[in-house]
């Protein structure tokens, strides 16, 4: 398909248009990223939507959260969910398993959903390199609901903050040890907080959880969010069950709320410019070090000498 008909296929909605823009987009090849690059600039910034980063610890159920949510928001009809969930590659092969079109099989048969796994590619942060643009060709297709589901493989997962207006971390029942080891990083960039799993033996459980992580937010106050004057986002902690489908209305009422609350003053149009701002630095780095030829290789030599990493580093780069 040409560039044109990508654009044409793409404003019509064509989810195979998009597909193929997605590809390009995290092609290795840079010819072809260049075209994802223009179709995303002719379509512009898309600031209706929604963006929603959800993480969180393994075995959560983050997957069948996604699905759950999914679903009661495709009720109203005005809503166009796209979901970009990210797996973790090997180490070895670098090879993903990408297996949440499987996970979600009712939210993937929605004419309003689409759903896009991606490898990591162990790319740090809990994203793959081109999730951004990917989101961008999204929105550009339509999707006013877009949720982004990170690899969930523990707090350094942040960088998917600087992607997203509302961040929201699902848990297993259970605090303890679980809860000391996230307390700080992850926790901070939370604004919602979802116990999963509430349900049969585990809901009591569920809710003593709940209540251990809203004493541990207290304690936190730099995790408010001042959206206008002197009201502030304290982040809510809830608990559902994704296969009975409990509190998933209510994590769309506080969602709701804590859009309504950042449109104020501009807050979302203020966070997403430092986004962009966070994003041009990081592209920078990316092109300059993409034209230090062979610098891998200059590194080993420089090690295998015994010279600093700095001293390589300065050498390479000066």
């Amino acid at each position: 398909m040409t560039k044109d008909q990508l654009i044409s296929g793409i404003a019509k909605g064509d989810s195979r248009a998009l597909s193929k823009a997605i590809t390009m987009a995290e092609s290795t090849v840079q010819a072809k990223k260049d075209i994802a690059l223009e179709i995303i600039d002719h379509f512009g910034p898309q600031q209706e939507s929604f963006r929603i980063g959800i993480t969180g610890t393994p075995g959560a159920g983050k997957s069948t959260f996604i699905e759950a949510i999914g679903i009661e928001l495709l009720k109203d009809k005005s809503k166009k969910i796209a979901v970009l969930s990210i797996d973790p590659s090997s180490e070895k092969t670098q090879g993903s398993i990408l297996g949440d079109k499987t996970r979600m099989n009712k939210l993937s048969s929605h004419n309003r959903a689409y759903i896009r796994p991606s490898s990591s590619g162990g790319q740090l942060g809990g994203l793959a390199k081109n999730t951004r643009l990917a989101m961008l060709l999204c929105e550009a297709a339509g999707y006013n609901t877009l949720l982004i589901e990170s690899v969930g493989v523990g707090q350094g997962e942040t960088e998917i903050s600087k992607l997203t207006d509302l961040f929201t971390l699902v848990l297993n029942p259970g605090g303890g040890d679980e809860l000391q080891g996230i307390k700080r990083g992850i926790m901070e960039m939370a604004d919602i907080i979802v116990i999963n799993k509430a349900d049969g033996d585990a809901e009591k459980q569920a809710r003593l959880t709940a209540k251990e992580y809203s004493m541990a937010l207290h304690l936190m106050p730099d995790n408010a969010v001042t959206a206008r004057g002197d009201e502030v986002w304290i982040p809510k902690v809830i608990t559902t069950s994704s296969i009975e489908v409990k509190g998933i209305d209510v994590f769309w009422e506080k969602a709701f709320e804590y859009q309504k609350l950042t449109l104020a003053n501009n807050w979302k149009i203020e966070n997403r410019m430092d986004q962009m701002l966070y994003w041009a630095k990081k592209s920078v780095q990316d092109i300059l070090l993409s034209k230090l030829k062979n610098y891998e290789t200059e590194i080993v030599k420089g090690l295998a000498k015994g010279k600093l990493p700095e001293l390589i580093a300065k050498e390479i780069v000066l």
